[in-house]
């Protein structure tokens, strides 16, 4: 990625022209505030912050995303989005090539390939659907023209403004989703300032063109939220008759009860485990009218907090799985396939 001086291109009056920005944001009361507060920090100073806002569009159609109902699917709708062929062998090959930079962020972080190439899959298709609006215009529609979440991405924006400057990139030119999500990872402006890692060494973090970069990022980020290495994601469980299921379902992103606090209650675990071992309860749905259940373990909880979805962290944990017996395969069909070593010629009698 280029490297970039606000100071410069202000200097060389590139920035007034890279759009046709909405001429009445940089003038409302609101923006002029923000801009205040940021110069008021130190971190910026105002005509690097008005070069921005000068040159940006809000766009309505995010609000009206965000304004759609949210609906829940069932698991058996939601899986296959997200566990599929594509994906398998779309990651199969994405770890095939980045196999060194995969083990090195495992040496380093704990982390094992196979969950971060599940999570690069599951969130970009491994770089091919990163998002195609500009973070500026996204971060900046929300900030300013949806209360309902205003002071949240007002946050997002101004770390979004601060890594810009800190990585030396203009941030008209950045793209990611609607919500200001970002690169292969998918990490929001918060979430890279705190835990994104210049894997390769180069003295830039860049998780949209650099793929080290975003395997050492997701493995850090699982490092930091106390992924352990070697531990399983989720057991099979049995559910007796009359159980509260509602009340335990419900909080579903905490670890407040044990496995043994869990069997009181009528939830069984069908695997070893610990009964001091703290889990939540699982059900999905496989089929209309038919539940499994589950123990989401301390794994579990870590891949909720990349995504809080009980089904996203499902699905991640079922395609690490199928992609690292895909990885082992691959590997002893290699093996396999190579020439034996040619038994050295036996000296001629003379």
């Amino acid at each position: 990625m280029k490297r970039f001086s606000l100071a410069a291109a202000l200097v060389g009056g590139l920035l007034s022209s890279v759009v046709q920005a909405d001429a009445a944001f940089l003038a409302r009361p609101d923006v002029q505030r923000y801009i205040d507060e940021q110069v008021a920090t130190g971190s910026f100073n105002r005509p690097e912050l008005e070069a921005v806002f000068a040159n940006v569009e809000t766009k309505p159609n995010i609000i009206a995303i965000l304004d759609k109902p949210a609906t829940s699917r069932p698991w058996y709708q939601f899986r296959s989005n997200f566990y599929n062929e594509r994906l398998l062998k779309n990651g199969l090959a994405f770890w095939q090539q980045h196999a060194d930079a995969l083990a090195r962020a495992e040496k380093q972080y704990g982390v094992p390939p196979q969950l971060v190439v599940a999570i690069l899959g599951i969130e970009t298709n491994y770089g091919r659907n990163m998002g195609s609006f500009r973070l500026v215009d996204s971060l900046s529609t929300i900030a300013f023209n949806y209360p309902r979440r205003a002071e949240y991405f007002r946050g997002e924006l101004t770390e979004f403004l601060k890594l810009a400057k800190e990585e030396g990139i203009d941030p008209l030119t950045l793209k990611g989703s609607y919500a200001g999500a970002m690169g292969l990872p998918q990490f929001m402006p918060s979430s890279f300032r705190k835990l994104a890692v210049d894997f390769d060494g180069n003295g830039h973090r860049d998780i949209w063109n650099n793929p080290d970069d975003a395997i050492g990022s997701v493995a850090h980020y699982f490092q930091v939220y106390g992924w352990r290495h070697g531990d399983d994601v989720l057991i099979p469980a049995a559910v007796q008759p009359g159980v509260n299921l509602d009340d335990l379902a419900a909080d579903k992103f905490n670890l407040h009860l044990t496995v043994g606090q869990l069997r009181a209650r009528g939830v069984l675990a069908q695997a070893p485990v610990a009964d001091d071992v703290l889990a939540v309860l699982v059900p999905l749905e496989t089929a209309p009218g038919v539940t499994e259940y589950w123990l989401g373990l301390s794994n579990f909880y870590v891949i909720t907090r990349y995504n809080k979805s009980t089904l996203y962290a499902k699905a991640v944990q079922e395609l690490a799985d199928e992609l690292r017996l895909r990885f082992m395969a691959a590997q002893a069909q290699q093996q396999n396939a190579a020439p034996a070593e040619q038994p050295a010629a036996a000296t001629p009698v003379e």
